[in-house]
């Protein structure tokens, strides 16, 4: 791992995560500096008047890799204020499962990260739950979407089982998602309650910037959003087979469906409807940094995991 750092580019990025895999020390130090850069901090207080604790016999960074602050003398490390913060897992683990979210386009079972990295796999569930968690938006503060905006939703889970045999979608016991895609820019997908217009409507309402087009289906539910939006509300008749009129489609957030659909029953297998929202922030996330390469992404998450602690008794959903 080098010492001096300046401007590193995107081949070095990619160059030093295979090794902070694989190493302790190479780890720490390659979270250190995405977190830092290379003016280390202290995360009590912001000081920057601060050094790596060592041991007294080796002169090596100690077995813990603590930092301590000369202002507040409080000692720390670079777990505090993330979501690996109290884990004693390795920071090689975090490394690789983060490596790992970031570049399968498709996502990564916590079973494949028990068997690569040698640990249990209740560590590699806690693991991955929290790095879904780093990767979630901060819809407060997240920008609305504008221009062209499809949205669309669909359903996920297993077969439909007795009384529903041969029903798809509405009437089945199967989870309800909705999905609002601005072109060329960011989606945003969450679980929904049902597929009523009153529901689908507040999910445009919430993440849609007023300015914008409105593009759907002929789903009933859609009908009267066009009043609140200057660009009104566009749709095609998949019914009679029109699935584009111009630039007037939902193709966009279909795919983005069908990328869902496939790492669930490709990867996962089965996902409850409880944990559902959390596979959908590490897809949204994917795609939403799809322009980034896998070095980029990677750092993305790293830096998106600070400030963000996933408690047991927050484990269902956060931002329900």
């Amino acid at each position: 791992m080098k010492k001096s750092r300046h401007n590193l580019s995107k081949s070095d990025i990619i160059a030093e995560i295979p090794l902070a895999c694989s190493d302790e020390t190479a780890a720490v130090e390659f979270f250190e500096f995405q977190r830092w850069g290379n003016t280390p901090c202290c995360v009590k207080c912001g000081s920057v008047a601060v050094y790596q604790m060592k041991d007294a016999k080796t002169g090596e960074r100690s077995k813990r890799y603590l930092w301590r602050c000369r202002d507040c003398k409080e000692q720390y490390t670079v777990r505090i204020g993330t979501v690996y913060e109290e884990s004693r897992l390795p920071m090689r683990h975090w490394a690789y499962a983060f490596w790992r979210a970031c570049t399968s386009k498709k996502g990564v079972s916590a079973l494949e990260i028990q068997r690569h990295c040698q640990i249990s796999y209740k560590s590699a569930l806690f693991l991955m739950n929290r790095i879904r968690f780093a990767m979630a938006p901060d819809l407060p503060t997240a920008p609305k979407l504008k221009g062209f905006v499809e949205v669309d939703e669909t359903y996920v889970g297993g077969k439909p089982r007795w009384p529903y045999v041969g029903k798809r979608g509405r009437g089945t016991t199967k989870v309800p998602v909705f999905a609002a895609v601005e072109r060329d820019g960011q989606i945003r997908r969450h679980v929904v309650a049902d597929v009523t217009g009153k529901t689908l409507k507040a999910a445009i309402r919430n993440v849609v910037d007023p300015r914008s087009y409105i593009m759907s289906d002929e789903n009933a539910a859609y009908r009267g959003i066009g009043n609140e939006f200057m660009g009104g509300h566009l749709t095609v008749t998949h019914s009679r087979k029109e699935y584009a009129r111009g630039p007037i489609h939902t193709n966009t957030a279909e795919s983005s469906f069908a990328l869902v659909k496939r790492g669930i029953i490709g990867t996962y297998h089965n996902v409850s409807k409880e944990y559902l929202h959390r596979y959908l922030w590490q897809f949204d996330f994917v795609w939403n940094t799809r322009k980034m390469n896998d070095g980029e992404r990677t750092v993305s998450a790293i830096q998106a995991a600070e400030g963000k602690r996933l408690m047991y008794k927050s484990a269902v959903n956060p931002h329900a």
